[in-house]
């Protein structure tokens, strides 16, 4: 193969970037592989209908605010909690391979249904009888972490994935935090998150009255791009392995991600 580089792995078709990575990377532990991921997957279909409660993790302040004065303050909490604008199967051909999913029970619902939330419930229920035998027979291959006390007491659960969140608004401060956090952490020693997704405080609301989460992280996704190319995927410290991001259909933030498994390909050879 002298003289000879490898093709880059940004021009992979995303929708099958990983059963198209070369052979070297074949045996390499998914938990040593970049892997792109999306954040709050399913706020794609949060529900519009001012009946549907704010979800109980947010503040009492805005769950007060909600219910007196609903036209004033549904219109921000859509705007800064949706952080997809594409359903998963679309999400899934764009390439990414990790979902955050976040899952309640409606509050006053006598119903068993479950939804995803994030500041209100979607429109979308949990399909709750989704079964190993049903993903085998479909096709599907699929490992669920579950982020819960629950999962001790059932060994066929994989444990809970750590993700490393800044709770940051400024792409800037985002980058000092994981940097700040790689050097005094070391790497968990299998699948692990770090989320690029920034959080907007109520400050940062009320003096950006005309914008979006959308807006904040389009503008900022160049800076925290430049700094994704920068990382490396592997077991030593200071590398990453999932990398969770908002509006994912939306960037190079797929590609970009998925490109730095040439690093180990570099590594390898």
């Amino acid at each position: 193969m002298s003289g000879l580089s490898e093709p880059s792995l940004m021009e992979l078709p995303m929708e099958s970037w990983m059963s198209r990575l070369p052979c070297a990377l074949w045996d390499i532990p998914l938990f040593h592989l970049a892997i792109p991921g999306s954040h709050n997957a399913i706020t794609y279909c949060l529900d519009m209908d001012d009946r549907s409660p704010i979800d109980l993790m947010q503040p009492d302040m805005l769950q007060k605010l909600d219910k007196f004065m609903k036209p004033l303050i549904r219109p921000f909490v859509y705007k800064w909690a949706k952080t997809q604008e594409c359903c998963i199967k679309h999400q899934l051909d764009c390439g990414v391979r990790y979902c955050d999913l976040r899952i309640a029970h409606r509050p006053n619902d006598s119903s068993t249904h479950l939804y995803f939330y994030h500041g209100v419930y979607t429109t979308l229920t949990v399909e709750a009888e989704v079964t190993l035998r049903k993903l085998w027979a479909s096709g599907y291959q699929v490992i669920a972490s579950y982020e819960h006390s629950t999962e001790r007491r059932h060994t066929e659960l994989w444990p809970d994935i750590p993700y490393w969140w800044a709770n940051k608004c400024k792409a800037e401060a985002l980058i000092d935090e994981f940097e700040r956090m790689k050097q005094q952490n070391r790497r968990p020693g299998g699948f692990f998150v770090t989320g690029i997704n920034l959080t907007e405080d109520l400050k940062y609301i009320c003096t950006h009255p005309t914008e979006s989460l959308k807006d904040l992280v389009m503008s900022t996704y160049p800076t925290l791009l430049g700094w994704v190319k920068e990382q490396t995927p592997g077991e030593e410290d200071g590398s990453l392995n999932i990398i969770a991001g908002d509006f994912v259909s939306e960037s190079r933030f797929v590609p970009t991600v998925v490109a730095l498994n040439q690093k180990l390909l570099k590594r390898s050879s």
